[in-house]
C-alpha cells in the first residue's frame, strides 16, 4: 500500500506540473482548437509544434488538420480558435471577396510566421520569342499563352488569379479567348510540364529558397518575371499584401533582382479570444521561435516588424505584442 501511495503521489505532482503550463485564467477558454495544414505537409508539423508548445507555456492546444480557405471560415464561426492560412486570403476574407460570400469579422491576423514569393516561371525560349520582360507584357499582347497554376482551393490559385484578376484586368477566361489554355496541377507535374515544352508558362507561391524552382532550373532554361509595380499596388490595396525581390544567388536564372507579389503564410486567430491570453501567445510564439525552427526551418522567418500587415485586421493583443517585439 506504501508503494501505491508513493507512486499515486508521483504521478498527481507530474500532472500538477503538466497541469501548470495550461491553467486557464479567468476569461480564458480551456482550450484551444488550432487547424492546421494536411497530413505530412509542412503545415500540419507546424500546428503541431505551436500547439505543443502553447500547452507548455499558456493553455491546453490541440492541432488537427486543415486547409487556408477553410481555415478562416472556421475561425471566424468559432469552430476553431487559431489557424493556417495566407494573409492575402485574410484581406478577401475581411473585404467578404472570392474565395469568400461574406464578410468574415470574428477572423483577425495572429501573426504573419514567413513570406511567401509569387513566381511566374517561363520558358526562356518563350520568353525571348514574343521579347517578355516583364508579366504585364504577357498581357498587353494577349498572347495566346499555355499557362498553369496549383489547384483550385490552394493559396497558391487564389494569389495567382488575383494578381491577373486586379493587377491587370485578366481572366482565366480572358486567357482562353486569347487562344492559349489554362491547367491546375502539382508543383511535380506542372515543372516536367513546362520542362517538356507543353506549358509556357508555371505560375504559385513558395517561400524564398524554393527547391521547386530550382528543380525547374536544372529540367530546362526559364526566367523568372518581375510583376509590374501597378500589379504589385493594386494587390496591396486589395489584399494587404505587399513588394518581394527575389535576389540573385538563389537561383541561376536570377541575376537581378525580381520583384514579386509578397504575401505570408500565417496565424489567423477568433477577435474575440481575450486580449491577455492572445498577447501570451504571442509572446510564447516569440519565445519558442528557435525551438520550433529547428524542425520547421521556415519559422526563422518569424520577424515581429512583419508579423503584422497594414490594411489586414489584427487581434489587438497581437497587435500590442509585436509592436512591442519589434521596440515600437
Amino acid at each position: 500500500m506504501r508503494k501505491f501511495l508513493v507512486a499515486a503521489l508521483a504521478v498527481i505532482l507530474v500532472l500538477g506540473t503538466l497541469g501548470v503550463g495550461f491553467a486557464a485564467k479567468e476569461g480564458w477558454p480551456d482550450q484551444l482548437r488550432f487547424m492546421a495544414g494536411p497530413p505530412g505537409g509542412n503545415w500540419f508539423a507546424m500546428g503541431g509544434a505551436m500547439a505543443d508548445l502553447w500547452t507548455r507555456e499558456v493553455v491546453q492546444t490541440t492541432s488537427s488538420t486543415g486547409g487556408g480557405v477553410a481555415n478562416i471560415v472556421n475561425v471566424n464561426a468559432a469552430k476553431a480558435d487559431m489557424g493556417l492560412s495566407v494573409t492575402s486570403m485574410m484581406g478577401a476574407a475581411a473585404k467578404g471577396e472570392d474565395p469568400y460570400k461574406e464578410v468574415l469579422g470574428n477572423a483577425g491576423l495572429f501573426a504573419n510566421l514567413y513570406r511567401q514569393y509569387t513566381y511566374f516561371i517561363m520558358r526562356k525560349d518563350y520568353a525571348e520569342k514574343n521579347d517578355i520582360k516583364t508579366l504585364g507584357d504577357v498581357m498587353e499582347k494577349k498572347l495566346p499563352i499555355r499557362f498553369a497554376t496549383l489547384k483550385p482551393g490552394t493559396a497558391s490559385e487564389f494569389v495567382i488569379k488575383s494578381i491577373l484578376q486586379k493587377g491587370y484586368g485578366v481572366s482565366w477566361e480572358d486567357i482562353k479567348k486569347w487562344g492559349g489554355s489554362v491547367e491546375f496541377s502539382n508543383y511535380d507535374d506542372g515543372g516536367n510540364l513546362l520542362a517538356d515544352n507543353h506549358l509556357d508558362c508555371f505560375a504559385f507561391a513558395v517561400g524564398r529558397a524554393a527547391s521547386v524552382v530550382m528543380k525547374i532550373e536544372n529540367q530546362t532554361e526559364v526566367v523568372l518575371l518581375p510583376v509590374d509595380e501597378s500589379a504589385r499596388k493594386a494587390m496591396e490595396d486589395a489584399y494587404g499584401t505587399t513588394t518581394f525581390d527575389i535576389e540573385p544567388g538563389i537561383y541561376k536564372s536570377v541575376t537581378e533582382p525580381v520583384p514579386v507579389v509578397g504575401d505570408y503564410t500565417c496565424v489567423v486567430i477568433r477577435q474575440d479570444l481575450p486580449e491577455d491570453l492572445v498577447y501570451e501567445l504571442a509572446k510564447s510564439l516569440w519565445g519558442g521561435k528557435a525551438t520550433i525552427a529547428s524542425a520547421i526551418k521556415d519559422l526563422e522567418e518569424l520577424d515581429p516588424k512583419e508579423a503584422i500587415s497594414v490594411g489586414v485586421p489584427a487581434h489587438p493583443g497581437a497587435v500590442k505584442f509585436w509592436k512591442e517585439a519589434a521596440g515600437n
